[in-house]
C-alpha cells in the first residue's frame, strides 16, 4: 500500500515542485490581484498571470510545454499544447498583429492636425536611448539593453517583440515591466509633469484642433509607411501593420475588416499573446539580480521618457506664438489613451474649463509610430 502510495506520489506534480516554482505561483496570484482588485490592465496581466501558473507547475509531469519529438521509427509525437501557442511568440507573430488591430482602433487626425506636436511623440524616445546606454554600463549586451530601453516607450508589443529578437531570456521580465508601468501610469506621470511644469505652464490654452479630411488621413496611412519604411526598414514589421490597419479603419467601406482587426483578431491576438508571456516566465530569471535590476531600469526609463516629452514642449515654446501646454509632452509615450486622459485631469486641476485631451492624443499617437521607429533602428543596428 504504502508503495503504491509513494508510486502514485512521484507520478503527480507535486514530486517535481520546486521553490522557485511555489515562487512564481505566488507572484501569479499577485498580479491577478492587482489587475481584478485594482483595476489595473486587466486585459494584458490576468492572462499573463495565468500562463505563469500552467508553466510552473512542473511541465515535466504536464508536458504543456514539450517539443515535438521523431521516434526512431519515423513517428512523430505531438508537442504540448502552448508549445505550438508559444510558437506566435517565438516568431515574431503576435505583435504585428496587435499593431494590426490597434491601428484599426487609432484616430491620427489629431496629429495631422497639429503636426508640430509629432516632435513630442519622438523627444520622449530619448529615455528610451539613455536607457539603453545605462543598461549598457551595467554589463548587459547591447541587444539586451536594447530590450530594456525600449520599455520607457510604454509599448508592451513593442517591446516583447524586440525581446523575442534580442534577449528571449529576458523576454517575461521585460514583457511584465513593461504592462506594470502601463497600469502605473496614473500614478507616476502626475509628479512627473508637475515637478517640471510650473502653475502658469499648465494654464496654457490651445486652439482647438481644425478638421481633418478623408483624403488627409488616406494619405497619411500610406506616406507615413513609405516614408519609414525607407529610412528605418526594419520598422515596417510594426508600422506596416498599424497603418494598414488604420487605412482600413479611413477608407470608410470596409467595416467587416475593420471590426474584424479592431476585435476579433485584436483580442484573439492579445490573449495568446499574454499567454505565451506568462509561459515563458521560469523562476531562474525571476529568482536573479538581473530581473531587478531590468525593472528599475524600466522605471527610469518611463520617467524619462515622460520628462523629456515635457522638456521639449518648454524648448518648443521658446520659439512657437501659439503656446503648447507642457502637460501634453508626458503623453508622448505610446501607452494610448491613458497617458492623455492624466494630462487632461492634471490641466484641469489647474482650470475646469480647460480641455487638452484632443492635443494630448496628437504626441500619445505620435509615441506608437516613435516607439516603433525605435526598435527597427535598434533592428537595423544591432542585427
Amino acid at each position: 500500500m504504502l508503495e503504491q502510495f509513494t508510486l502514485f506520489f512521484q507520478n503527480t506534480a507535486f514530486a517535481q515542485m520546486t521553490f522557485g516554482n511555489v515562487f512564481m505561483l505566488g507572484i501569479a496570484c499577485v498580479l491577478i490581484y492587482i489587475a481584478t482588485a485594482k483595476d489595473a490592465e486587466p486585459l494584458l496581466l490576468i492572462p499573463i498571470a495565468f500562463g505563469i501558473i500552467l508553466s510552473n507547475i512542473p511541465i515535466i509531469a504536464t508536458g504543456i510545454l514539450a517539443e515535438p519529438q521523431t521516434l526512431p521509427n519515423g513517428g512523430l509525437v505531438p508537442g504540448g499544447f502552448m508549445y505550438y501557442i508559444k510558437q506566435g511568440l517565438d516568431l515574431g507573430i503576435y505583435p504585428p498583429l496587435i499593431f494590426l488591430g490597434i491601428g484599426a482602433l487609432t484616430d491620427f487626425s489629431f496629429m495631422i492636425s497639429y503636426p508640430i506636436t509629432i516632435f513630442l511623440g519622438g523627444a520622449a524616445q530619448i529615455g528610451v536611448y539613455l536607457t539603453f546606454f545605462l543598461a549598457r554600463a551595467f554589463g548587459f549586451t547591447f541587444p539586451q539593453a536594447a530590450a530594456i530601453g525600449i520599455i520607457g516607450g510604454a509599448d508592451g508589443p513593442t517591446s516583447i517583440y524586440l525581446a523575442t529578437k534580442f534577449s528571449p531570456d529576458l523576454l517575461s521580465i521585460i514583457a511584465i515591466s513593461a504592462y506594470s508601468y502601463i497600469a502605473l501610469i496614473p500614478i507616476l506621470q502626475p509628479p512627473v509633469s508637475k515637478l517640471l511644469t510650473t502653475k502658469n505652464e499648465r494654464l496654457i490654452r490651445m486652439k482647438p484642433p481644425r478638421k481633418v479630411s478623408k483624403t488627409e488621413k488616406i494619405a497619411f496611412s500610406v506616406v507615413t509607411t513609405l516614408v519609414t519604411a525607407l529610412i528605418v526598414p526594419q520598422s515596417l514589421i510594426l508600422i506596416g501593420p498599424l497603418m494598414f490597419g488604420n487605412l482600413l479603419r479611413e477608407v470608410g467601406n470596409v467595416k467587416r475588416l475593420v471590426e474584424a482587426s479592431s476585435k476579433y483578431i485584436l483580442d484573439t491576438t492579445t490573449i495568446l499573446l499574454c499567454l505565451s508571456v506568462g509561459v515563458s516566465a521560469h523562476a531562474d530569471v525571476f529568482l536573479s539580480p538581473k530581473s531587478l535590476m531590468v525593472f528599475g531600469m524600466g522605471a527610469f526609463a518611463f520617467v524619462t521618457c515622460l520628462a523629456f516629452g515635457i522638456l521639449f514642449a518648454k524648448f518648443m515654446n521658446l520659439f512657437l506664438k501659439e503656446k503648447i501646454n507642457p502637460l501634453i509632452g508626458a503623453a508622448g509615450v505610446s501607452a494610448v489613451p491613458d497617458s492623455a486622459r492624466v494630462a487632461q485631469k492634471l490641466a484641469q486641476e489647474e482650470d475646469p474649463t480647460n480641455f487638452i485631451l484632443m492635443h494630448a492624443m496628437s504626441p500619445n499617437v505620435a509615441g506608437v509610430i516613435g516607439t516603433a521607429v525605435a526598435a527597427g533602428t535598434f533592428l537595423s543596428i544591432l542585427k
